[in-house]
């Protein structure tokens, strides 16, 4: 073997080397995630999308842990999704977690809307109340074809009865200056 050829050799194995290790490492801290030294919260979704193991969890917008597990509830057919959160965020118990992204090609993750409650969820605890992912396809076909439900309202058909009464009642007409 040339002494060029043997140099390559070696530079190639230690790339090899150094990109296992880093896949390794990578690994490692998807299993932890940035929660590492927090603790694990649960919730049940009847959708979730593109969601998927490793997604971030965001308060406030601000990333606070990571999707752990995504399993399916056999019973119910809903999504069980174990989430690790940093321990120095406490989630209010009347708290709610909604799956969406950022932006139309964003990622999904999931947002956590604090609420009110004096009582913090423990540690293993679930987040009682969710919402679950909303396809952007279907809301945009639901508009397409005007079966939204909110669509705009049939128009009156019946002549007017000589009263012009606006929609709302016998509401006050303010002239604007």
């Amino acid at each position: 073997m040339r002494g060029g050829a043997l140099l390559e050799t070696i530079i190639g194995l230690v790339v090899l080397v150094v990109a296992g290790g880093f896949l390794y490492f990578a690994q490692g801290q998807l299993d932890r995630g940035p929660g590492r030294d927090g603790y694990e919260l649960n919730a049940r979704f009847s959708a979730i999308g593109a969601l998927a193991r490793g997604a971030e969890v965001r308060v406030s917008g601000v990333p606070v842990g990571t999707v752990t597990h995504v399993t399916l509830d056999t019973q119910t057919y809903f999504a069980n999704i174990a989430m690790n959160l940093r321990g120095d965020v406490p989630i209010p118990a009347d708290s709610t977690a909604k799956i969406t992204s950022s932006g139309i090609l964003g990622s999904p993750y999931i947002e956590i809307e604090v609420g009110g409650d004096d009582d913090m969820i423990e540690p293993g605890g679930e987040i009682m109340f969710t919402q679950g992912a909303v396809d952007l396809f279907d809301l945009i076909g639901e508009a397409m074809t005007g079966r939204g439900g909110n669509g705009p309202a049939p128009a009156n058909d019946n002549p007017s009865s000589g009263d012009d009464e606006d929609e709302f009642g016998d509401l006050p007409d303010f002239d604007t200056p």
